[in-house]
C-alpha cells in the first residue's frame, strides 16, 4: 500500500498564496504519476494538476498560470504552489498517486487538506 499525507492547507485572503505538500510512504516504488484534486461542497472531485514521472504536467484551465505542481523524487513528495488564490479555490485538496507495475495500475488518495480563501 501507499500512504499519502497532505499538508499546507489553511485560511488565506484572496490574492494570497499557499503551498501544499503530499508525502508518499509505504510501497512507493513504481509510482509514476501524482496529482492534486479538489472537492468543494456540492461539487464533484475535480482535477487541479498532475505530474508524470517524465515531468509532463497537466493543469485545469481554472488554475493555469496561478498554480504550479512539482515533485521532489528524493523525498517522494509532490507540491502544489498556489498563487493568486480566489474564493472559488476554496475546497478540500486531495493528493493522488498512481502506482504502475507493468500492466497493473493502482490509485491511492490522501485524506485531504482544507484550503479556505476569504474575500
Amino acid at each position: 500500500q501507499v500512504q499519502l499525507v497532505e499538508s499546507g492547507g489553511g485560511l488565506v485572503q484572496a490574492g494570497g498564496s499557499l503551498r501544499l505538500s503530499c508525502a508518499a510512504s509505504g510501497s512507493i516504488f513504481s509510482i509514476n504519476f501524482m496529482g492534486w484534486y479538489r472537492q468543494s461542497p456540492g461539487k464533484q472531485r475535480e482535477l487541479v494538476a498532475t505530474i508524470h514521472s517524465s515531468g509532463r504536467t497537466n493543469y485545469a484551465d481554472s488554475v493555469k498560470g496561478r498554480f504550479t505542481i512539482s515533485r521532489d523524487n528524493a523525498k517522494n513528495t509532490v507540491y502544489l504552489q498556489m498563487n493568486s488564490l480566489q474564493p472559488e479555490d476554496t475546497a478540500v485538496y486531495y493528493c493522488r498517486a498512481d502506482k504502475s507495475i507493468d500492466y497493473l495500475t493502482r490509485v491511492y488518495w490522501g485524506q485531504g487538506t482544507q484550503v479556505t480563501v476569504s474575500s
